[in-house]
């Protein structure tokens, strides 16, 4: 306005230069700002991690065990990059710009009231393309989220399982799968990105003709010397200015439908999370573990798998779970160690229920080596003390020895130091086996449970299990054995036989073993009649 009613009719160019230096101030302080804003979004989106980084990392260990995780389960991890990508981007600068619009159309009212009618008339129009792309966006955004978790899911099942499928050549039945599930997420992508891309686009049109259509109103009212053409100009910027951030908003729905959905479900996993914290902190348990009429299910079902379990043992006793397959060996030991809770009865330590020990010393306390053997990245020593970092060496050693296992690990060239692969992928099953019972002996837990501990053992592995079970059983403990194979019998003094889901037996090994393994009773020896003539033989 300045420049086109005083600068070009006055010919003056000190108040050009005087406008220059006002607006390069402004321009100045308007960068300085925008860098400021910028900052603070990136910092607003890394304290998203501060606030749900424990929950979710916390999530991937718990919620596997409370209920049915769909995908790869790692869901809640691109929910929360979702949302610190988003505020750390454009599109929270137009969701702030947008409430400037009616400071912006107040100025175009001022300038002349038909300028002002134009604007809002703009206005009106792109907030209601900004509500379509809200609906229209919504479904997909929350369709698109559950198709790329079955996606990762299948590719990082693929990957894992890499050897069977070349040595048994399904590969092509799981590409067919792939296919599937990439023409669904790309479907559904190219479908919201069409609405996004759409609407973005009449937006963008729609300002460009409203900037146009402000200009020709400015021109008229020139014409009718009822407007100056400063005001034309001005006004004509003014609105380009006031309508680019819903434009901008438009543009970036995709991006805050995805962060809208994903923070809705940080806040629900927020709320399913237990509290870890406890008013009083239990001692370590040192007298039994006792089962009282233990009814339990997979998580997220109610078919009972366990049905009545009840048993109680002591300080230094040790029992051999037995039992064919499907019985409920593994879901026992599960319930055991506290990772899948109850429908009805309890396991308790000490008389404490497994639910009133904080999980963090609770865990101190359990040993467990499950069926399926996994190892993390990183050493020996890292794996053996549960990646501790304040582990002692003597802690270390203490359980190699106690599982049998020192004198294989200093054959390594690192020994201890070894850095084994992900999932112990250097390493044979037998060694990753004998690793992880190292581990659950790391500490000297009290209860010490062990399913299928022998799979893939070879005869000294066997021998160092039975001398590992006894060191138990020696220093007070509870070992808790799940096995097939008699051999991982030796070391303990009693025996549970599970079938159907229910205690079929249990007591001293040797009696029960005798009741199990009592030869049938002989059938009687056929007789053969012969008959010649009128005598009878035998």
């Amino acid at each position: 306005m300045q420049v086109y009613d005083r600068v070009i009719p006055g010919r003056s160019i000190p108040t050009l230069a005087g406008l220059a230096i006002i607006a390069a101030t402004l321009y100045a302080f308007q960068g300085l700002l925008e860098l400021v804003r910028s900052m603070l979004l990136v910092r607003i989106g890394l304290s998203v991690d501060e606030r749900f980084g424990e929950t979710v990392h916390s999530s991937l260990v718990l919620l596997p065990s409370r209920m049915q995780v769909s995908g790869d389960g790692l869901q809640s991890v691109r929910d929360m990059d979702t949302v610190r990508g988003f505020l750390s981007g454009p599109g929270p600068t137009a969701l702030f710009d947008i409430p400037w619009m009616p400071f912006y159309l107040g100025l175009c009212f001022f300038f002349h009231v038909w300028i002002g009618w134009t604007a809002l008339a703009g206005a009106l129009m792109l907030v209601g393309l900004t509500i379509l792309a809200e609906q229209k966006s919504r479904e997909p955004a929350k369709e698109a989220a559950k198709i790329a978790s079955e996606r990762t899911a299948l590719a990082e099942a693929t990957h894992r399982n890499s050897e069977a499928v070349l040595a048994m050549g399904f590969g092509h039945h799981l590409g067919r799968k792939w296919h599937e599930i990439n023409h669904r997420y790309l479907s559904n992508h190219l479908r919201s990105s069409n609405v996004i891309g759409t609407l973005g686009t009449l937006s963008k049109i729609l300002r460009m003709m409203l900037q146009s259509a402000v200009l020709a109103v400015g021109a008229v009212l020139v014409i009718r010397q009822e407007a100056s053409g400063g005001i034309m100009i001005a006004s004509s910027i003014l609105v380009s200015r006031a309508l680019a951030p819903v434009e901008l908003a438009i543009g970036q729905w995709k991006g805050f439908a995805a962060a809208r959905n994903s923070w809705s479900r940080l806040l629900q996993l927020s709320q399913l999370m237990p509290s870890s914290e406890r008013e009083v902190s239990l001692p370590a348990p040192t007298v039994g573990l006792k089962v009282e009429n233990l009814h339990l299910a997979a998580p997220g079902s109610k078919n009972p798998i366990l049905r009545g379990i009840s048993f109680e043992l002591r300080a230094g006793d040790a029992v051999g779970v037995i039992g064919p397959s499907a019985s409920g060996k593994s879901s026992l030991a599960r319930s055991l160690v506290g990772i899948w809770q109850p429908l009805a009865g309890a396991v308790r330590l000490d008389g404490a229920m497994l639910s009133q020990w904080d999980p963090v010393a609770l865990g101190e306390h359990i040993g467990y080596l499950p069926q399926d053997v996994s190892l993390f990245g990183g050493s020996i020593a890292e794996n053996i003390a549960r990646f501790d970092p304040e582990a002692s060496s003597e802690k270390i050693i203490a359980a190699a020895k106690a599982a049998g296992v020192y004198d294989m690990i200093v054959q390594f060239p690192d020994g201890f130091d070894t850095k084994i692969g992900e999932q112990g992928s250097t390493l044979s099953g037998g060694q990753r086996q004998r690793i992880a019972l190292a581990r659950a002996l790391y500490g000297n837990p009290f209860l010490v449970v062990l399913d299928e501990p022998n799979s893939n053992l070879d005869a000294e592995g066997e021998a160092a299990l039975t001398r590992a079970v006894s060191g138990i059983r020696a220093r007070g403990g509870i070992a808790i054995v799940i096995a097939h194979r008699p051999s991982a019998l030796a070391g303990v003094d009693l025996v549970l036989i599970l079938a159907n889901g229910q205690a079929q037996a249990f007591g001293p090994k040797d009696e029960v073993l005798k009741k199990v393994t009592a030869p049938p009773v002989a059938a009687p020896t056929p007789v053969r009649l012969m008959v010649s003539g009128e005598g009878v033989a035998q």
